[in-house]
């Protein structure tokens, strides 16, 4: 090495500044290929969680800066590398860090080529348990950990969850675990009432058809909502279960459901993550609920919407008219979570002569069924927040939103109705 090449290399510290960092995989290389008289292959793992953290903590333009030359210099115009395969959850051809770069082969979730690579097929899974005597298991082991589509093939496992089973013998969210999930928690909260809706009907193990771009550039992420779906189906917590093709253009429409046991309980902590300001406050508001009991749920509300409309109002286009949808949304996502067991929670649905905010139908007979109208203070039509509230109240009895409940052999005293009148970032609630 010249003393310049070891200054060089001398220099490769935490310390560095961005020059040498940026140069100093081509070099590395060039090193490796003098001693080994052979080219480089180059593997980059999880390439794009660096990419994530810029974009969550708003240092988005710095990085890529940064990253740009780096790439540039290790992949592009390094003549010591033979090949590189690089790994992540986001697909690449349009970001703007890699434009430099082409001939780029790009594999994704729904491509046939190496779709047995990125897991264990479940002739695999299953031959390993019984190799570790734990063949009783199947049927739970694919609950927990089976889900997963690559191209064509549907029987895929992550390797990570299966690994961990054989050695542990034990079910836990391994994977869930070892992820990042905040920006996808970030999307999701600040996302509009549509495609929070969307994501009530997946908690409820059912299926979503949408439309979207694999391709997800960043800076467009606060722009194109749909940009939530690619992330979800790419990082594997969304599978698509079936990909159409319509119109001349063959636009791919997704059909999109939660993967597994493990990615639904990712989800569900993600929903009680939202309330954990105030998460004390909420338990006791949800219980006040069940109970019936108007005055603590009154007393307990502000509290609740407060945390909700701070977090949630920090979305593209917040506004005193939309902090009523999204503490609504935000709450509804919050019931799924915590009454599932016991309520079949719906949202917007038809009943009756209309469609009715919130119904929660119990599972168990001797609990009571409820309604729930949401509505905003209107000052041309109202005087006061009760005005509001008893307006949602009349709304329920006049179009008859007790429909569904009563076909479903729920009787009329079991039924009860609760008002929620909102003023900016006041609430008041009623019912009968």
């Amino acid at each position: 090495m010249t003393e310049m090449q070891k200054r060089q290399f001398s220099e490769v510290s935490p310390q560095m500044d961005d020059v040498t960092a940026q140069c100093a995989l081509q070099d590395l290389a060039h090193y490796l290929y003098r001693f080994y008289g052979k080219k480089v292959i180059l593997l980059l793992d999880e390439y794009d969680t660096p990419m994530q953290e810029a974009y969550v903590y708003g240092y988005w333009k710095e990085f890529t800066s940064f990253i740009r030359s780096m790439f540039n210099f290790a992949f592009k115009t390094n003549p010591y590398l033979e090949r590189a395969v690089m790994t992540g959850i986001t697909r690449v051809s349009k970001e703007s860090v890699f434009s430099d770069l082409n001939n780029l082969n790009v594999v994704t979730t729904t491509s046939e080529e190496y779709e047995t690579c990125f897991g264990f097929t479940e002739q695999e899974v299953f031959a390993s348990l019984d190799t570790f005597g734990l063949n009783e298991y199947k049927n739970q082991v694919k609950e927990w950990y089976d889900g997963f589509v690559f191209g064509k093939r549907r029987d895929i496992y992550n390797l990570w969850s299966i690994t961990n089973f054989l050695d542990k013998k034990k079910f836990d969210a391994y994977w869930a675990a070892t992820s990042s999930n905040s920006l996808v928690s970030r999307l999701i909260q600040t996302a509009s009432s549509e495609i929070k809706e969307q994501m009530e009907l997946l908690l409820q193990n059912k299926e979503i058809v949408v439309h979207f771009d694999e391709q997800i550039i960043f800076e467009q992420l606060d722009q194109n909502e749909n940009a939530i779906w690619s992330l979800l189906l790419a990082s594997g917590y969304l599978k698509a279960v079936e990909v159409e093709y319509r119109g001349l253009l063959r636009e791919k429409w997704y059909h999109l459901q939660i993967t597994n046991l493990v990615t639904m309980g990712m989800f569900m902590m993600m929903f009680r993550g939202w309330f954990d300001v105030s998460n004390s406050v909420y338990n006791r508001f949800v219980n006040a609920l069940l109970g019936g009991n108007v005055r603590e749920m009154n007393a307990y509300k502000n509290e609740v919407a407060l945390a909700t409309f701070s977090n949630f109002d920090s979305g593209t286009h917040p506004s005193s008219k939309s902090q009523p949808e999204r503490f609504y949304h935000g709450f509804m996502l919050g019931l799924l979570v915590e009454l599932r067991d016991r309520y079949q929670v719906k949202s917007n649905r038809e009943s009756g002569y209309g469609r009715y905010d919130v119904m929660l139908i119990p599972r168990n007979v001797a609990e009571n069924a409820m309604i729930l109208e949401f509505k905003v203070f209107d000052v041309e039509e109202e005087y006061s927040l009760q005005d509001t509230v008893k307006s949602a109240l009349r709304q329920i009895e006049e179009k008859q939103y007790d429909t569904e409940l009563l076909e479903a052999g729920i009787s009329k005293n079991r039924i009860h109705h609760y008002g929620f009148a909102f003023e900016g970032k006041k609430v008041l609630i009623d019912g009968q």
